[in-house]
């Protein structure tokens, strides 16, 4: 017999990076939430793993690299500590569901990270982009799906402010929104 597929169990993420892309840069911070009402959530400061920093990802959340060797989190304990909240959270036979706006960027640095000190990634080998789910549901042309947007349509203008778990909020608002919009 076949067992029956999990129910899905939405998880939106956002990260701050030193950097565009995992084996150069480090991850510098994962917000986390559940896409309910009132959201369960998650946030965490991470230990960068080198000291480079690019100047655009700098230019959007200044985060003070030396503050964050002194007080981030080691990146083995800081993704440990996250399975371990997705664990708790997720109900059993659910799936948790990697969300975000920007789900190629935000996953690639999250899988890596797991893969690279747990060995293993819980939210497997896939994730689910808003921007795209927007995109299929409503026809919009892909370029003017931006940020700004979603944000006037689904947040009453409210910007997206860089912190990872604020962010992750407003991904889970705008989100649990689309759920429920009638479909074309």
């Amino acid at each position: 017999m076949n067992q029956p597929l999990p129910e899905p169990f939405y998880i939106s993420v956002d990260v701050e990076t030193a950097g565009p892309n995992p084996s150069t840069y480090s991850l510098l911070t994962i917000g986390a939430c559940t896409i309910d009402e009132h959201p369960q959530t998650f946030y965490i400061e991470l230990k960068p793993v080198n000291n480079k920093m690019d100047p655009q990802a700098f230019a959007l959340h200044h985060l003070d690299l030396k503050r964050l060797v002194e007080r981030g989190v080691p990146p083995p304990e800081a993704m440990a500590s996250f399975e371990n909240w997705l664990k708790q959270i997720t109900p059993d036979g659910m799936a948790p569901i990697f969300l975000s706006y920007d789900a190629p960027f935000e996953w690639m640095f999250i899988n890596d990270y797991f893969q690279r000190f747990l060995g293993r990634n819980p939210f497997g080998n896939a994730a689910l982009d808003i921007k795209a789910f927007y995109a299929g549901l409503s026809g919009q042309n892909w370029a003017t799906i931006t940020t700004g947007f979603l944000s006037e349509r689904y947040l009453n203008n409210r910007e997206f402010t860089h912190h990872s778990l604020r962010d992750a909020i407003d991904q889970a608002e705008i989100f649990r929104k689309l759920l429920t919009e009638p479909r074309r």
